[in-house]
């Protein structure tokens, strides 16, 4: 994570050094936000010219270096562990899982009002999944997870299995969110059509299956107290 973390920082840096462009960051609950604004350098930079844009390309690293530690690594702010609240929302996402996985074509097929044209749709895949809203239950939730091992009760013997299901959990969000989305818009793709959404909304359904799995692990390692 660090050398991606990195990577990104330096093309940015790399990127205004070659005046296309200044980068600025920003950062929200959920992500960090890099908008790109125009910036127009002589080709023939005078020494003092340089010596500010290097300056300023040094600041820009720093920079997005903190605020990307800031904000993609909640486990590094978590220092209590998860409310009753917080592990409801993880119960609740789970019911609401295998609620799709057990109603998955009803819930991903849209009808026309008035008798019209039924669609299979992936967007309630990324709404259970908790991408689509921050009501969501599982909005998140991987904040959640980090505060985890601050709990005095937790069964330790479960705490490896823990971090293996968030890891999964990771992994088996990603993939699904990414089927789901390119199965929205398949149908407009070139060579696209129906067949190209019913087949990336099955793998994405494949995802959900391994993402309730992990789930359900979690969930079972948070409720279990030491014995």
């Amino acid at each position: 994570m660090v050398k991606s973390i990195v990577f990104s920082a330096v093309t940015a840096c790399y990127l205004a050094s070659n005046s296309v462009s200044a980068f600025t960051t920003t950062s929200s609950a959920s992500s960090t936000v890099v908008r790109s604004t125009s910036s127009s350098t002589s080709l023939h930079a005078t020494p003092n010219s340089r010596r500010e844009l290097f300056l300023r390309t040094g600041s820009t690293l720093t920079t997005a270096l903190l605020t990307t530690f800031a904000t993609s690594s909640p486990a590094f702010a978590a220092t209590t562990p998860p409310t009753a609240e917080e592990i409801e929302r993880i119960k609740t996402g789970y019911q609401n899982i295998k609620f799709l996985l057990e109603n998955w074509e009803k819930e991903t097929t849209v009808c026309r009002e008035n008798g019209g044209e039924c669609k299979r749709d992936a967007d309630a895949v990324r709404r259970y999944l908790g991408l689509r809203s921050t009501t969501d239950p599982l909005f998140q939730i991987e904040k959640v997870f980090a505060k985890v091992k601050y709990m005095d009760d937790i069964d330790e013997d479960k705490l490896e299995a823990f971090f293996e299901a968030t890891e999964d959990w990771n992994t088996a969000m990603n993939m699904s969110n990414s089927m789901a989305f390119i199965s929205q818009f398949g149908e407009y793709n070139p060579g696209g059509g129906k067949d190209e959404v019913l087949k990336y909304l099955n793998e994405s359904q494949k995802q959900v299956i391994l993402a309730e799995k992990a789930l359900k692990t979690i969930l079972d390692c948070v409720t279990s107290k030491a014995s």
